[in-house]
């Protein structure tokens, strides 16, 4: 490849910039909480009203907008008929499995993914560290609510009732206490520990349960706020700082928050009140 021809394989590619303008007024219209005036629009766009009003005309005639009954702009049918069609296409299970896959190549720390099976987690992604932590947990397995930190997320996550169901369950006559900081928790500390969980996203054992070993996870929500799936990571605690502001927090952070954003998810916080 010749000196001429890399240089014109980096000039930015002509696109059509009236197409453009229509897609920035679509953009403005669906990121606004209400519908919006000309006047609205032609102020958060920097155009004239006269030039924006030929956009308008074209966006309404094929459907992509409509009028509300103030004379004001908002989405149509033909724009909640390409909002389906990619929802319908987007796979979280698959975004998922890729962006732990990024996590472990960035961490090198062995890190998860589980889904809830109506009763428990199950590990359905498992991707060691090039130092694989000495842990009896694979692919495949069902973990505990209560002793893992994806099963304390979706623990967290259930609607109250059912959450309170299996919180009296378990309580009756628990094996262990649920271990945090250190301590054993009783029903009301371990609901308070839930609802703190449910609050940050996130997760986090010190050696809670194997000496020396720190995990920490946190949540994908889909788009009707409800969990996708939870990404875990864990190392020897020497070499894994998982403590707030830390690289690996951050990490972790930022993985399921970018699968968060793809899929269009959203915590639903109202449904715990």
């Amino acid at each position: 490849m010749t000196a001429d021809t890399e240089k014109a394989s980096e000039t930015p590619r002509q696109g059509i910039g009236s197409l453009e303008i229509g897609l920035r007024i679509l953009d403005t219209i669906a990121e606004s909480p209400r519908p919006l005036t000309l006047k609205n629009l032609s102020d958060r766009l920097v155009l004239s009203p006269s030039r924006l009003h030929k956009y308008l005309v074209s966006l309404l005639r094929m459907g992509h907008i409509v009028h509300d009954s103030g004379n004001s702009y908002t989405l149509g049918k033909s724009c909640l008929t390409l909002g389906v069609a990619a929802i319908r296409r987007i796979d979280p299970i698959r975004l998922a499995f890729s962006a732990v896959e990024a996590l472990n190549e960035r961490s090198d720390k062995t890190v998860s993914v589980t889904v809830w099976n109506g009763q428990a987690p199950l590990v359905i992604k498992w991707l060691d560290s090039s130092y694989p932590v000495a842990v009896n947990i694979r692919l495949g397995l069902e973990l505990s609510p209560f002793y893992s930190v994806s099963g304390r997320i979706f623990l967290a996550n259930l609607p109250h009732e059912r959450r309170e169901a299996m919180l009296e369950q378990f309580f009756r006559q628990p094996p262990a206490l649920p271990r945090h900081g250190g301590k054993g928790l009783q029903q009301d500390e371990f609901r308070a520990h839930l609802d703190q969980v449910r609050e940050d996203n996130l997760c986090c054992f010190y050696g809670d349960y194997l000496p020396d070993l720190n995990v920490a996870g946190s949540a994908i929500y889909d788009i009707n706020g409800n969990i996708s799936s939870v990404v875990s990571l864990m190392g020897m605690a020497g070499d894994t700082d998982i403590t707030p502001g830390s690289v690996l927090q951050q990490q972790l952070m930022s993985c399921v928050t970018g699968v968060t954003e793809e899929i269009c998810g959203q915590p639903q916080r109202e449904r715990h009140a």
